[in-house]
């Protein structure tokens, strides 16, 4: 596994939410943070080859030249910092780079023959790196003479760890030993690497770093070399043999496809199905337990509250990626009867320019019986159900314990303050939970709607604020009546409310009034940036269009707000953020990143990227799965043995098909035509359409 996650500037170092971590936490108080470096090296104009724990950053150029955070990496180890080739001594003219999958890159060169002396090249060259540093390299000539070109190849290492190279504190480059048919490199503490080639190269030169073939060309001919990367641990291999070879793997996500009059979801799909198996990586503790890294390249850490989003969101794709995540968080919940059991643990995040940290870990807690209740609809087989369902039940029981009689669940500490988000997501943990409950002929159902009722009524009477353009939620509350009016992404959560048996969704917070108005501000300018929800709106004071919870478009918000606009029935609002999304995608080549500049939208503009983003990242992959099946409004109830299809009528898109989707562990595939109507062509034999 990678090492513990890098920060990204003003956002707090992770730390442990568990009585281990010895902090207290609440409004006022001030809660510990790492050392942290100033500035993140920017990743967004490189390409990821991404097969965790294997992971490649490349230049688009191709050359790796150890500049920055280039280089071939495996758990969060740098193995090869420089690779850059020379043909008849130059570096080709770098054409073109471009991502051929989530974990392979091709690029493309040029170079003039010597003695030529007009402007065509006459030599092509190829390149094509797998996540795992395995490369190709063929050089191609068209000359009208044979050629003998010297081809060469300097590599190098340091062997650092991604936190050295975020921060900038890498050390010199390690000498390298002829080793078989290539080089190698060992560290201090042991680490080696090695890189072999084929064919064997005439000259190795250790001191250089330096492979060297004659390249004998004949006109149209090709020279191919294939280079091998490998790192030891102690003596014991830690890469893999090939790109993904040994990974976690494809069977957790179904290959889901879309086509229809607008090619851009069919695109947006596939990338962010790629991404999704691309993320994948196992506890080395635990191999079953198998999650989505929360984001490439500075977030590859344990399992987080994001990991068990994006599985929600997913859960079109099958149900095995919920359940193994499921499973890993549920490693990390308390224990020993005290007030903190039955809570699982995480970081503390940052929550934007006016709240303290938000712990991670509350988060984790509400979401995860949230989550096997969906789940279950999907379709989850019984043994999973059953292996799960006690740390669920714990989860719910910490709920009920620390609700109390106010209603509130407090974050982070007991101290509060009350934030609205975390009620949301309380409150839909009390309906799935109550729902999931009684599926199971388990009791606690009945108390847990009473403690939504409850905090429903009260949320409504304290949260809501009013004014003369027709009221905002709060984004907290403290316990002494204070108020947080600022309004921002957030508020998409208070519309996500959950999928209940018969393919309802749960009750929210708000009522319809106070929906409808909430779905009306989701859709202004302030917030809807054009590109995206912004997660703080303009108008506010403290906005940063770059800032993550200060005015940045977060995927996962803009996701959760088009699904739950669909489900409310504001389609207008949904679809302008759904097009939105489709057109930043476009900019992103399809790879969305976890965040990007909330700047507005202007034409023939561009979304401007965030330098500290990950991309590819877990909830915006996810997230683009799940915006783009709201225009289905799939909501499958597979203990009821029914499925029901509410896309959106005013078919945003045009007609559209979905096809590759699980329900009830089977094929799932639903057209909806231009006017709006949905019609399942393909479920599993006995499930009846629903209303």
């Amino acid at each position: 596994m990678a090492p513990s996650p890098v920060p990204a500037p003003g956002r707090p170092t992770a730390q442990p939410s568990g009585p281990a971590s010895g902090h207290t936490s609440g409004a006022g108080i001030a809660l510990p943070r790492a050392p942290r470096p100033a500035e993140l090296p920017s990743v967004h104009g490189a390409l990821l080859c991404v097969a965790l724990p294997a992971l490649a950053v490349c230049a688009e150029h191709g050359q790796l030249t150890g500049e920055g955070p280039e280089g071939v990496y495996d758990a969060g180890r740098r193995l090869l910092s420089r690779c850059v080739l020379r043909v008849a001594g130059r570096e080709p003219v770098a054409l073109q780079g471009r991502m051929a999958t989530a974990d392979r890159a091709v690029f493309l060169g040029a170079l003039r023959v010597p003695g030529d002396t007009g402007p065509d090249p006459a030599l092509t060259v190829e390149r094509t790196r797998n996540a795992d540093g395995t490369e190709r390299i063929t050089v191609r000539s068209a000359a009208a003479r044979p050629l003998r070109l010297p081809v060469e190849v300097a590599l190098g290492t340091d062997l650092a760890d991604l936190g050295a190279v975020a921060s900038g504190r890498t050390g010199p480059e390690l000498a390298a030993s002829v080793h078989g048919t290539g080089l190698r490199w060992t560290g201090a503490d042991g680490r080696s690497v090695a890189v072999t080639a084929d064919p064997p190269p005439m000259d190795s030169l250790a001191a250089a770093g330096v492979l060297r073939w004659e390249a004998e060309l004949a006109p149209g001919a090709a020279f191919t070399v294939r280079l091998r990367v490998r790192g030891e641990s102690a003596g014991r291999p830690t890469t893999s043999t090939g790109a993904g070879s040994g990974r976690p793997g494809g069977h957790l996500l179904a290959e889901a496809r879309a086509e229809g009059d607008d090619p851009r979801p069919g695109d947006l799909l596939r990338s962010s199905v790629e991404d999704l198996r691309a993320l994948l990586q196992r506890d080395p503790a635990r191999p079953a337990d198998v999650y989505l890294a929360a984001g490439v390249p500075w977030r590859c850490g344990p399992v987080t509250a994001e990991a068990l989003w994006a599985a929600r969101m997913a859960l079109p794709l099958g149900t095995r990626l919920a359940t193994t995540t499921l499973r890993a968080l549920g490693h990390t919940q308390l224990f020993g009867g005290g007030p903190e059991s039955g809570r699982l643990q995480g970081p503390l995040r940052d929550a934007g320019p006016h709240l303290p940290p938000r712990c991670t870990g509350i988060e984790a807690t509400l979401a995860f019986p949230a989550v096997l209740a969906e789940a279950r609809r999907w379709g989850l087989p019984a043994a999973d159900l059953e292996e799960l369902l006690p740390v669920a039940e714990r989860c719910l029981d910490w709920l009920r314990r620390t609700a109390g009689r106010d209603g509130f669940v407090p974050d982070p500490g007991p101290a509060g303050p009350w934030r609205a988000e975390t009620q949301a997501h309380a409150h839909r943990a009390a309906l799935l939970g109550a729902d999931l409950l009684d599926g199971c002929g388990r009791p606690g159902g009945d108390a847990l709607r009473d403690g939504a009722r409850t905090l429903r009524e009260r949320f409504r009477r304290e949260f809501w604020l009013d004014d003369p353009a027709g009221g905002r939620p709060a984004v907290a509350r403290a316990p002494d009546g204070r108020t947080w009016p600022h309004l921002g992404g957030w508020a998409a959560h208070l519309l996500d409310t959950g999928l209940l048996g018969g393919g309802r969704y749960a009750e929210g917070l708000l009522d319809r009034t106070e929906t409808e108005q909430v779905a009306r501000l989701l859709g202004t300018p302030a917030l809807d940036s054009g590109w995206g929800l912004r997660g703080l709106g303009t108008k506010e004071p403290g906005h940063n269009p770059f800032g993550h919870r200060a005015g940045a478009v977060r995927v996962h918000e803009t996701a959760v707000a088009v699904a739950g606009l669909a489900a409310a029935g504001h389609e207008k609002e949904a679809a302008s953020l759904l097009r939105g999304l489709l057109d930043a995608a476009v900019a992103f080549t399809y790879r969305l990143p976890e965040m990007y500049a909330g700047e507005q939208r202007t034409t023939g503009g561009c979304p401007v990227p965030h330098p500290a983003a990950c991309r590819p990242a877990a909830v915006a992959a996810a997230g683009a799965v799940h915006a783009l099946l709201a225009l289905a409004g799939i909501r499958p109830d597979v203990p009821g043995r029914s499925v029901a299809v509410h896309p959106l009528a005013s078919a945003p898109l045009g007609a559209i098909r979905f096809s590759g989707l699980v329900v009830a562990g089977e094929p799932f595939a639903v057209r909806v035509g231009r006017l709006g109507l949905g019609m399942v062509e393909e479920a599993a034999e006995g499930l009846q359409l629903g209303v």
